[in-house]
């Protein structure tokens, strides 16, 4: 595989390790690891392993979109059109990948980190994380998979109601919703999952491949009912003035001021 700079990628035996490299940013992606993010699955397809494990080092899986990357897209807009190219091509690329991927969600993972460990096949989580979708909180649309996984794992409403208000979740709230497979003390997530590794490295590589390949057609479907147009209309609201105003209160630390549409006119 190509090296990248800023994902650990390690081959053990039958296991191939993908790790978010951003320890001291909490692991949020800017404009090169999203790049490296469309790339690393589909490398992955033609690795000489049985099992993909993605997790995130340091204290986090994932914080999702580094604000300041936002910032530089607010002010060259032009440049989101890349990022949405690549958000398909990270979610196509992780659901098209037969080989079977599970998430090790050592931390928090908000956002695309979210999204990341739900379209993983098995989510395994330990009890101190979070998770959750707040793309609202920065005036954008959870388009680049949110919409497409939550109501699938969940519920349409449920759904709806977490990606509309951003809340996060705890790790047991998370297993009780059926977001993830297993949640268990920090100190056993590594051994959980290397046990989980176990399970499907040692078995008939085909018939999981051809299963997993199958289950993922309620997710293709997804994709070609909401996920172009979910990240279209991202794109959209990330050249709204609420985007500016939302990314510039974060920087600021201090609370966005949303206009209502009356006062807008």
């Amino acid at each position: 595989m190509q090296e990248y700079e800023n994902l650990a990628v390690t081959l053990d035996d039958d296991v191939l390790q993908i790790a978010i490299d951003r320890p001291d940013a909490l692991n949020a992606v800017n404009a090169p690891l999203h790049a490296e993010l469309a790339e690393v699955f589909d490398d992955a397809y033609d690795a000489d392993a049985r099992v993909i494990v993605l997790t995130g080092n340091g204290d986090a899986f994932s914080a999702g979109g580094d604000v300041n990357w936002m910032k530089e897209s607010v002010e060259e807009p032009g440049k989101f059109l890349e990022t949405a190219r690549e958000g398909e091509e990270i979610i196509e690329s992780i659901v098209n990948l037969e080989k079977p991927v599970i998430a090790k969600v050592n931390g928090d993972a908000t956002g695309l980190g979210a999204t990341l460990a739900l379209f993983c096949d098995i989510v395994m989580m330990s009890e101190d994380a979070r998770i959750g979708d707040p793309h609202v909180n920065v005036a954008l649309v959870a388009g680049d998979g949110g919409a497409v996984i939550w109501p699938l794992l969940t519920s349409l409403n449920k759904a709806k109601e977490l990606l509309m208000t951003g809340d996060l979740l705890s790790a047991e709230e998370a297993e009780d919703l059926g977001l993830v497979n297993h949640v268990v003390p920090a100190a056993e997530l590594d051994d959980a999952t290397d046990e989980m590794v176990a399970k499907l490295a040692t078995g008939p590589q085909t018939a999981i491949r051809y299963t997993k390949k199958t289950l993922n057609s309620w997710l293709e479907l997804g994709n070609d009912l909401a996920l172009t147009k979910g990240i279209a209309l991202e794109a959209a609201a990330q050249q709204h003035p609420d985007h500016e105003e939302a990314v510039q209160a974060f920087l600021d630390k201090r609370q966005p001021d949303f206009p209502s549409g009356r006062d807008r006119e």
